[in-house]
């Protein structure tokens, strides 16, 4: 990290003890931010998160929250701006693909449980980041960047997972219309659509390898490359950008 790189303010990275969310915490470290790696459960993942960060001359630290919960999302906030700063960026990538089942076999307090992760979870987790960085608010202005996917299209593929779709389809919604409540108080709101990503979250899934192999680039993404775009919609280089959904699926 060089000295142009320190002292970018402080970015919260939700379901960052792995996958995904892990390789954003570690490249917005990399870029300067002091990251607080959000968990649920996984204390011993996000701690090694943490651990190579700061290994590598960065600043992070894990919390626990759900951020379903609404009283641990407050408490994430409180204990990130208490350790880090003043926040800057915010990145709710936490989330559940749900049961794997077809629409009249699901469960009705998992369903609601699958939506409160996806849907519910990013908006207060929003909410709490407007208050810290709106200038409406006192703030200087931030960026927020949604995780959904390209699920949200309803993209035919693997079975059984009407319900998280729906839930992906919502963040994009959300986003854009966050994104335009928001702008004027100097808050870039923007989504991320990964397609299959080699995490284990989507081998539990069944077939992503093959789905992936079967996208015109022909394999799977890698964590490290929705990072890279997370990074780019955070930074200054895209100052233009807000409201916008970027695939990053390898042409699904």
């Amino acid at each position: 990290m060089t000295t142009t790189e320190q002292n970018k303010g402080a970015a919260i990275v939700t379901g960052a003890s792995r996958g995904i969310g892990a390789a954003i915490a570690q490249r917005l470290a990399d870029d300067g931010y002091g990251v607080v790696v959000n968990y649920a459960t996984d204390s011993a993942g996000a701690n090694s998160v943490v651990s190579a960060i700061r290994g590598g001359g960065g600043r992070a630290v894990a919390v626990r929250a759900d951020v379903a919960a609404p009283d641990d999302v407050a408490a994430l906030f409180a204990k990130a701006q208490q350790e880090m700063g003043p926040l800057t960026s915010l990145v709710n990538n936490a989330g559940t693909t749900g049961d794997q089942a077809r629409l009249d076999e699901q469960d009705a307090e998992r369903l609601d449980r699958l939506m409160r992760i996806n849907v519910v979870g990013p908006m207060l987790c929003a909410q709490h980041a407007v208050r810290a960085m709106s200038t409406a608010h006192g703030g200087a202005g931030g960026t927020i960047v949604n995780i959904a996917s390209v699920a949200a299209r309803a993209i035919p593929g693997i079975p059984g997972f009407v319900p998280y779709e729906a839930t992906k389809a919502a963040v994009v919604t959300f986003t854009r219309g966050l994104s335009n409540e928001v702008a004027p108080e100097g808050i870039r709101v923007n989504s991320v659509s990964p397609g299959v990503i080699d995490t284990a979250m989507a081998a539990a899934t069944g077939g992503a390898q093959q789905i992936g192999a079967s996208s015109p680039l022909g394999r799977a993404g890698q964590p490290s490359e929705i990072a890279d775009t997370v990074s780019w919609l955070v930074s200054p280089s895209a100052s233009y950008v807000t409201g916008a959904d970027i695939t990053v699926s390898g042409g699904v």
